[in-house]
């Protein structure tokens, strides 16, 4: 019998070759990226890069704070009678945040008086009595004068009858010498009473310094009583409180912390590589949710922590209804002025301080995809530092999607 055979057509391979070896290359022409895709122009939004002077502001983040605050301790040993305000209330200078009590410096305060009243009366007792030792030099100086009299008149006697023959001159000698005699004791006694009368002074003054000693003793103990009445101090708020109700303090020991709500200071937290960059008295713009305060900065630190370094500011317009310490801001910080920098339009997806691959139109209408680098965000401005020139476009909306494509045709 006789078989036939199928004649083979070779054709029919190379065309299923060819066509699996082009449908292949395309999708791999595709994967690469070297395809070309075309997208709506309506569906696509640009920014147009802008050179100009720009001022360069840093992002900071911080809060308010009281410029003025009071540490309050405790004035002697007590214990926690009563408290009377607690945090976050508005106090006055003359507010009693806390009642302290102490019986032995009531005690104490009680003797100190008493002691005090004592001296007084001790010095008033011995005014009089320098008055009595005073009035007794007085009379043994007028005992001595009486006697100068009675001796000048002996001795003018003497002399009249001596005149007449009859007194003789040993008489007239004896009165003179008395005379002179109680004269040297007067003058002694003189000398010795004002002597005496500085003396008293210096005694008096000496009892005047105990009482003046312990009039300031007094003074201390009130006052430590009286400040166990613990008193805001300032006006603002109580900020904290750090003992509770019937715990002991020691004298010194921390009770609670007052701050002022109307004079208040910004602390912010500066980006580490822009820190070095900012001076003293630079501009600061405080964003407080419910307007724009101007401040500058006061004090820079020199340490680093988590990538920032603190700063305090201090505010030059008047506060926004919502401000108050610890209310969390957001700030830009003056860094320097730049002459003829490039920019654009701050807008999602694009990082400052980064390298970014991004579609750039250019005159054919077709969108290439090309390398930028972005420097720092001032305020919306976002610096462009290579890859863009003035007058270039880049796609401003998601171009995701086109991501694996070099180009991208633009459609009308």
């Amino acid at each position: 019998m006789k078989i036939a055979l199928t004649k083979k057509q070779p054709w029919k391979k190379w065309i299923a070759t060819a066509s699996f070896t082009l449908l292949m290359a395309y999708g791999g022409y595709s994967v690469s990226g070297k395809a070309t895709k075309s997208v709506p122009l309506s569906q696509l939004s640009f920014q147009t890069v802008v050179q100009g002077d720009l001022d360069i502001y840093a992002n900071a983040y911080g809060e308010f704070a009281s410029a003025k605050e009071r540490l309050l301790t405790a004035p002697a040993l007590g214990k926690v009678a009563e408290i009377l305000v607690r945090p976050g209330t508005k106090v006055s200078p003359n507010t009693i945040i806390l009642q302290l009590s102490n019986p032995r410096l009531v005690q104490e305060v009680n003797a100190a008086k008493g002691q005090f009243a004592q001296q007084l009366a001790q010095r008033e007792a011995f005014k009089y009595e320098q008055q009595s030792e005073r009035l007794n030099f007085q009379g043994r100086i007028a005992d001595i004068e009486a006697e100068i009299e009675k001796a000048q008149l002996e001795l003018s006697v003497n002399k009249n009858l001596l005149d007449l023959g009859i007194a003789s001159k040993i008489e007239l000698q004896r009165a003179k010498l008395a005379v002179k005699q109680e004269s040297s004791r007067l003058d002694f006694e003189k000398r010795k009473y004002k002597q005496f009368i500085e003396m008293q002074g210096h005694q008096l003054i000496q009892r005047d310094i105990t009482i003046t000693q312990q009039q300031a003793q007094v003074n201390l103990l009130e006052q430590q009583l009286d400040d166990m009445k613990v008193k805001a101090g300032i006006s603002g708020s109580l900020q904290s409180l750090d003992v509770e109700l019937g715990q002991s303090v020691q004298l010194g020991q921390s009770l609670a912390k007052v701050g002022s709500d109307e004079e208040l200071i910004v602390r912010l937290r500066l980006p580490q590589n822009q820190a070095d960059q900012i001076d003293i008295n630079a501009l600061v713009l405080i964003d407080t949710q419910k307007g724009i305060i101007k401040a500058h900065i006061t004090r820079i630190e020199s340490v680093v922590s988590n990538g920032s370094v603190l700063a305090e500011a201090v505010i030059d317009q008047a506060l926004t209804s919502n401000a108050r310490p610890a209310l969390s801001i957001s700030a830009q910080v003056f860094v320097r002025h730049q002459l003829a920098i490039n920019y654009i339009e701050q807008i999602p997806g694009f990082r400052p301080r980064s390298k970014q691959r991004v579609f750039v139109r250019d005159t054919n209408n077709t969108l290439i995809q090309r390398d930028v680098t972005f420097g720092e965000l001032s305020g919306n401005k976002l610096v462009i530092t290579a890859g863009l020139q003035p007058g270039e476009q880049i796609v401003s909306s998601d171009t995701q999607q086109y991501s694996k494509y070099q180009q991208v045709s633009i459609t009308e």
